[in-house]
């Protein structure tokens, strides 16, 4: 018994280690260009766009960054931005270039 309560909270650490609130590499202010340009900012726990601020969660693996949206119009959904340097970031739909 005793080692499945072992083996069940290395996993749940393992699980949590990589999701938290802080952005890593993503923090500070980014202009992205693509079909909608626009800057974002990453804070922990948050992102902001366009004037709205939506409460996120952030999962880091390698070089890349997993942005979950918890609440507002991206509720639920998860876009993943690949850390190209320290002032690139990429995905599919466009480029960030940091600005602060």
């Amino acid at each position: 018994m005793r080692n499945h309560t072992t083996i069940a909270a290395l996993i749940l650490v393992t699980t949590l280690a990589g999701c938290n609130r802080s952005p890593g590499a993503l923090e500070g202010t980014w202009k992205a260009d693509g079909l909608v340009p626009m800057t974002i900012t990453f804070r922990p726990g948050e992102t902001e766009a366009m004037g709205v601020i939506e409460k996120v969660d952030y999962a880091t693996s390698g070089n890349v960054i997993k942005v979950t949206y918890k609440d507002g119009m991206m509720k639920g959904s998860a876009i993943a931005f690949t850390i190209v340097n320290p002032n690139t970031a990429s995905n599919p739909m466009y480029t960030l270039r940091r600005i602060r």
